[in-house]
């Protein structure tokens, strides 16, 4: 059962992502960087001090990690998009137990961002079965 506080921070995560659309940041190294970034492994933690930051000081955290996210220039996604993919990406964590880069090998950003109009409207236990029985279906 995944309680108030990870749905929490399964918003803060998406906004997170939402947030990296409206700094022009590119979709997909952003979402790249991040999933494999430090902060996400804190994240992923049973308790850090950054599941308490908002998303500003979370994108912050992240640019100042990497400096090719203010460089690049590729694809901005929209902000529904974003959202949907970092607020899944974190409530797979939660549901799984799975880190981030685990989580990232199996659902790439353009898997996230080939399924978002099917599977963005479904509970996201179910997007998360379907997106672990594609990356399967792919390793066979």
């Amino acid at each position: 059962m995944i309680d108030e506080l990870a749905l929490k921070l399964c918003d803060i995560q998406g906004r997170m992502f939402e947030l990296s659309a409206q700094n022009g940041y590119g979709s997909a190294l952003f979402v790249k960087i991040f999933m494999t970034s430090e902060t996400a492994k804190e994240l992923d933690s049973k308790y850090n001090r950054m599941q308490w930051a908002g998303e500003e000081y979370l994108l912050e955290e992240i640019v100042s990690s990497d400096d090719a996210i203010a460089a690049s220039a590729g694809e901005v996604f929209s902000a529904d998009v974003l959202y949907w993919i970092g607020y899944l990406y974190r409530y797979w964590h939660f549901y799984t137990g799975e880190d981030s880069a685990r989580i990232y090998k199996q659902a790439p950003v353009e898997t996230m961002k080939r399924n978002y109009m099917m599977f963005h409207t479904m509970d996201p236990t179910l997007a998360i079965e379907n997106l672990k029985e594609i990356y399967g279906q792919n390793q066979g």
